[in-house]
């Protein structure tokens, strides 16, 4: 009778384990877009900012590479890359941002508190686009090649260590 005393004590202790094991064991938390290798899904945005228009799917098929950058005016990331996307636009890199969730003034004033390296800037209030091509979070860029394919998703914010592999990449893609 005193082995039965045993078996509780010896099954909490195997589930302990089990979960001690498990808190100890890298994640994988890259959730890459399914969307990578395919042309970016029709869609037409309004303009998300006073001074920038919207963002359609034309506007990613002229022949020449662009980032789209997904954003928004409350997210601290998203002001933590501001600079280096501005980098990237110095380096003559068409930056192409969809605002999610956001209001018209709020995105102007992150604009002209952070910088503006965007040609166009769409609206994506329902978060519609974002889910579409596979993003799983604000910030995150994605390479669009020249016919509007996507071709590279850069998940998180870009920082001064991603800005020559975006380049490099970019550059690949013309």
């Amino acid at each position: 009778m005193r082995w039965t005393l045993w078996v509780p004590l010896m099954l909490f202790a195997f589930f302990v384990g089990v979960a001690g094991y498990q808190l100890f064991q890298p994640k994988d938390e890259f959730i890459p877009s399914t969307m990578i290798g395919r042309a970016l899904p029709e869609f037409e945005l309004p303009a998300a900012s006073e001074t920038r228009p919207g963002v359609t799917t034309a506007d990613f098929k002229d022949g020449k590479p662009k980032l789209l950058n997904i954003w928004a005016s409350w997210c601290l990331p998203c002001i933590a890359e501001a600079p280096h996307l501005e980098s990237l636009k110095e380096e003559g890199v068409e930056i192409i941002g969809v605002a999610i969730r956001d209001k018209r003034e709020d995105v102007d004033e992150f604009l002209a508190t952070h910088g503006n390296p965007y040609s166009r800037i769409g609206a994506d209030e329902i978060s519609a686009v974002q889910l579409e091509i596979g993003s799983s979070g604000v910030p995150e860029t994605f390479v669009i090649d020249g016919e509007g394919n996507i071709i590279h998703q850069h998940i998180g914010d870009v920082r001064a260590r991603d800005v020559q592999r975006l380049l490099e990449i970019l550059e690949d893609a013309s």
